[in-house]
């Protein structure tokens, strides 16, 4: 509650955004009577709704809640990144009220709390006396308003190198933070620093995941990943496109499915060999296909590879066979904006050169292009002299191998 943009909760943990703020294994957290050190089954009820969190990243407000209810505290916040001219933060905060928070905080940097040493859990009077924390300007213009006193810190870095803070605070009405109560925060802090390491780590492997598998998409291959029961447990966006089609491949419940027997008994066994590779060596197995289309569209092709177990999943539901599917007719539309960039050519040239690329002849593309051929071959000899290429079929390999794809977006 230090400033920045908040996620706000109530004293039920639920806001706006959200159904529950429990996390999703359990039921609330009791808090302990005041002054009562944590047993064992409380301690173990707070460190999994961290640990939740790690998986869900809107279970944060729910265990930060848990910490509020456990230290009768007013506001708990977790400060994710402090505001600075250009940006305004981000703190994820619960309170026991449903009053909105000011979420702008011109005194941040004037908070005693700011330069505290990273990793420990400090208290308002263990950082400067009492008279003098109501003296600053800090306290006067932001937290006597906002009902906040007695203040329990703490400043971390994670493995990765980030920086976070924890501020539980209560009224002056309240009595300060125990003995007892500071150290449950202390003895809770590595935890929470610990489930921010894995949520860290988890959220970097769903974004380069995200990343690689849009890449695919925008170069028209279409990717399924099976687990070692042969069932479908993700699609990438190309793949989706092709299955929704019903052209040859298809879901039948979550088993990937030929349209034609002879095609489908093919891709089954290659599934299978994929399986008995995948479970018993660590040699990738990959073999190849093609699948007939009804349409009377050219075949897709299919390549089926083993996915190599580690040895903390093996034997167990996981990614076992991956299926590529690459569509030979497909079409690609590269942002104008890129091609122009990578190859100095004017809106015109470049798509002419997309319309080249995706298979069309000259004079097909300056009809699709409404324009004359005499000016479609004055495009085309300018994009030789800016490319360098002497012939149309260097022209369609130059775009079809440069990264100018990797930036399609469907919006575009």
């Amino acid at each position: 509650m230090l400033g920045g943009r908040c996620l706000q909760l109530d004293s039920t943990g639920m806001n706006d955004k959200s159904d529950a703020a429990q996390p999703s294994g359990g039921s609330a957290v009791a808090p302990a009577p005041r002054g009562v050190p944590l047993t064992v089954e409380r301690f173990s009820e707070l460190v999994e709704a961290f640990y939740e969190a790690a998986l869900d990243p809107m279970l944060w407000p729910a265990g930060l809640e848990a910490i509020r209810r456990e230290l009768s505290a007013n506001y708990v916040s977790l400060i994710v990144r402090n505001a600075s001219d250009d940006d305004p933060g981000l703190i994820v905060s619960v309170s026991d009220g449903d009053e909105p928070m000011d979420p702008g905080n011109p005194y941040m940097l004037e908070s005693p709390f700011t330069d505290i040493p990273l990793g420990q859990l400090v208290t308002d009077a263990e950082v400067m006396p009492g008279q003098d924390w109501r003296a600053t300007a800090y306290f006067r213009e932001w937290c006597e308003p906002h009902g906040v006193y007695h203040v329990m810190a703490a400043n971390f870095r994670t493995r990765a190198g980030s920086i976070y803070g924890l501020r539980i605070t209560r009224p002056q009405s309240a009595p300060a933070f125990s003995a007892i109560e500071t150290e449950t925060g202390r003895r809770l802090l590595p935890h929470l620093r610990q489930a921010l390491d894995a949520y860290l780590s988890v959220n970097h492997d769903r974004k380069v995941s995200h990343l690689y598998g849009r890449a695919m998409a925008q170069l028209m291959v279409g990717a399924v990943v099976l687990d070692d029961h042969g069932k479908v447990i993700e699609c990438n966006a190309a793949a989706s496109e092709i299955l929704a089609l019903q052209d040859g491949l298809r879901l039948v419940g979550d088993q990937l499915e030929a349209t034609y027997a002879n095609d489908n008994r093919k891709l089954q066994q290659l599934v299978r060999n994929a399986m008995l590779r995948s479970n018993s060596a660590r040699v990738e197995l990959t073999e190849a296909t093609s699948i007939n289309r009804p349409s009377g569209q050219l075949s897709w092709g299919v390549v089926v590879q083993a996915v190599s177990p580690d040895e903390w999943t093996e034997g167990k539901h996981r990614p076992s066979v991956a299926v590529f599917v690459r569509d030979t007719e497909g079409k690609a539309h590269p942002p104008t904006r890129l091609a122009q960039q990578l190859f100095k050519l004017t809106p015109a040239e470049t798509a002419l050169a997309i319309q080249l690329a995706n298979g069309l002849s000259l004079e097909e593309a300056a009809e699709a292009l409404n324009i004359r051929r005499n000016t479609a071959r004055a495009h085309l000899r300018s994009i030789f002299s800016k490319t360098g290429v002497r012939r149309q079929t260097e022209l369609v390999r130059l775009f079809l191998n440069s990264v100018a794809w990797l930036g399609a977006n469907k919006d575009e």
